[in-house]
């Protein structure tokens, strides 16, 4: 694997059809599960390690984000990255840059209206990056589910024809989605999130039963919350339009624990309505 850390330093170690896994470093298993599946085809896979700026709002943790990049390296390579573009500020953001992305109303919602700018901030490095890398396909983790949905949005209404591919949620073993921010977590916090992915199990369950009342399926995920300071809990359809019961559906989760802000969400489809249980099947809730 290369490590590039300039774009003609990009240019020059991939070639060919590219699969392209944009992340913020700090990887961990579910980055790694993104980069087996964008290699899995053997095509050059180019895995960014860039903490961007512009998605964070005050206050929040862009400079105390962790950053490693010889652990980041040693994961990318195991999982089969061809290149590691791992550029600075100046790199991506020269000093005459002056482009934003506007992504559209979905972005002052949910998690927007929690973090205003952040998916501003998110489509515009994807952008950037989809430019420097010139990549025909990209992957993106489901955890980001709002984040997800907006990054098809741009790339459809821009034409950008890169195949957008959402890689499954990965779990550990307590049930809590991996994430980055995992790390900030005491012991004491990390039992109190487990509530996040146990409140997600009871919604499946009873959509398995054949709940699809919105207002119940809320309900029974809410009450084992109280742990957390709940920012949302949101039951809508698919593509993050109003909630409709024969349409598939996702319920979203944002809030604190502690200082550390967690999100997550479940799928769930009227066509295969135990499919979302099987995620959680060999977790640990206790």
């Amino acid at each position: 694997m290369i490590i590039a850390r300039s774009v003609p330093e990009l240019r020059a170690a991939s070639s060919g059809p590219v699969s392209f896994v944009p992340t913020m470093g700090a990887l961990h298993a579910g980055h790694a599960s993104l980069i087996r599946l964008a290699a899995a085809d053997g095509v050059c896979t180019v895995v960014s390690d860039f903490v961007n700026p512009l998605q964070f709002g005050k206050g929040e943790d862009f400079e105390n984000y962790p950053r490693d990049l010889a652990a980041d390296a040693e994961l990318a390579e195991q999982a089969g990255a061809t290149v590691l573009f791992a550029p600075s500020v100046t790199e991506v953001y020269p000093p005459d840059f002056s482009t934003t992305i506007d992504p559209g109303p979905l972005a002052h919602e949910l998690c927007g209206l929690h973090r205003p700018g952040h998916f501003a901030g998110v489509a515009t490095v994807v952008v950037r990056l989809f430019g420097l890398v010139q990549p025909h396909r990209a992957i993106f983790g489901s955890k980001d589910y709002q984040q997800l949905t907006i990054l098809r949005r741009v790339n459809q209404d821009l034409g950008l024809g890169i195949e957008i591919v959402g890689a499954p949620t990965i779990r550990d073993e307590d049930g809590l989605a991996l994430s980055s921010r995992n790390m900030y977590l005491s012991p004491a916090e990390r039992i109190r999130a487990r509530a996040i992915p146990r409140a997600l199990q009871r919604a499946a369950e009873i959509y398995a039963a054949g709940e699809r009342d919105a207002v119940l399926l809320a309900e029974v995920s809410h009450s084992v919350l109280d742990g957390l300071t709940l920012e949302y809990l949101e039951l809508r359809c698919s593509d993050l339009t109003n909630y409709e019961p024969d349409r598939p559906a996702v319920l979203l989760v944002a809030g604190r624990v502690g200082n550390t802000r967690l999100i997550d969400n479940i799928v769930l489809d009227p066509a295969s309505p135990t499919q979302a249980i099987a995620q959680f099947a060999t977790k640990e809730f206790a």
